[in-house]
């Protein structure tokens, strides 16, 4: 996020606030803000004296008021670092008063996880006046391979569309597993490396070729041979490849497959901004829609439903993940 790396920046340059309120619901900005701020601002001989991290959970507002108006000892600046501040949601903005009037000697860094602070308060103002107010949004799961491309291209790493979907698609948009990941593959692979779906297989073990976005696009092609081994590998592996994140990926691309059909002007640019995808999945739906009419997907989707029913044990008890992952592809195909 622009947003972020500008704040980090302004205090690699000098230009520190006394206040930073960090919030959303997305933690990986949160925790890389507070992070930068936790082992940059002071030097390590200043840190003893002058850092301190309280939990939101274990103190008052009080507290942080308290800790905030101390004078730093032998350094130019103290830091303090509320971590969990939403535990304090219902006490907050007595924040204000000292927000208002704020040391000038202290960083006071409040990390508000979870949570929207409410624009028309008066904590809300008074820190977009006299500090940083930072909100960490959730991406939607379209805009993260973007993410990890940007992401990795920032620290001298490419990665191939391909590999970046595949990642989104076992890890999800957690920004914070995802990160972890791809340090994972920059420790064991050299600077300017193209990272590759092969990469991805050997050093974090999600198989290139067996996964969910695979069989996404096999069944989208109507490529029984292909579905039907990704489908018998599955069933192989059931803890690393769980039923119901399988039907809720597919049920996702056929409700957007619906989508797709009522939609008027099927160009790759609308497509992309009405069904909220990346370009690069225009083609998959151009070819499913004229693989699945309308009145299949809708009886599709019916069917996921009843699998996904039937794979939380209603009305099915006795049948195996292998049993049901054969029965969603003959429904489907």
């Amino acid at each position: 996020m622009d947003e972020a790396r500008q704040i980090v920046k302004d205090i690699k340059q000098g230009t520190i606030k006394p206040v930073y309120f960090l919030f959303g619901e997305e933690p990986y900005y949160i925790d890389a803000i507070s992070s930068y701020i936790d082992k940059n601002v002071l030097s390590e001989e200043e840190k003893g004296f002058n850092q301190m991290v309280l939990y939101g959970k274990d103190v008052s507002i009080d507290d942080i008021v308290g800790n905030a108006k101390r004078y730093p000892m032998m350094a130019e600046r103290q830091v303090v670092i509320v971590k969990e501040a939403q535990h304090l949601s219902r006490t907050i903005e007595q924040l204000t008063d000292y927000v208002n009037q704020p040391q000038p000697t202290t960083v006071l860094v409040i990390c508000y996880k979870y949570k929207k602070l409410d624009k028309r308060k008066k904590l809300y103002k008074a820190v977009k006046s006299n500090g940083v107010l930072f909100e960490s949004k959730k991406l939607y799961e379209n805009q993260v391979s973007d993410w990890i491309i940007k992401n990795l291209k920032s620290k001298g790493y490419g990665i191939s569309h391909k590999a970046a979907v595949l990642l989104t698609e076992y890890l999800g948009t957690d920004l914070s597993r995802i990160n972890n990941e791809l340090e994972k593959l920059q420790f064991v692979l050299p600077a300017q490396s193209e990272i590759t779906p092969q990469h991805i297989e050997t050093h974090i073990g999600i198989s290139k070729d067996y996964n969910n976005f695979e069989l996404k696009k096999a069944i989208g092609e109507r490529n029984v041979l292909k579905a039907t081994r990704i489908i018998n590998y599955f069933a192989q592996n059931p803890k690393d490849n769980p039923l119901v994140l399988t039907v809720s990926l597919l049920n996702t691309f056929f409700t957007q497959l619906l989508q797709y059909h009522g939609l008027t002007d099927h160009s790759a640019k609308n497509v992309a901004s009405a069904l909220h995808i990346s370009p690069f999945f225009v083609g998959e739906f151009q070819t499913a829609s004229r693989n699945y009419p309308m009145k299949k997907v809708s009886n599709i989707v019916a069917h996921l439903r009843e699998i996904d029913l039937k794979g939380k044990g209603v009305g099915a008890n006795t049948v195996s993940q292998a049993d049901l992952l054969k029965e969603l592809l003959v429904k489907i195909i």
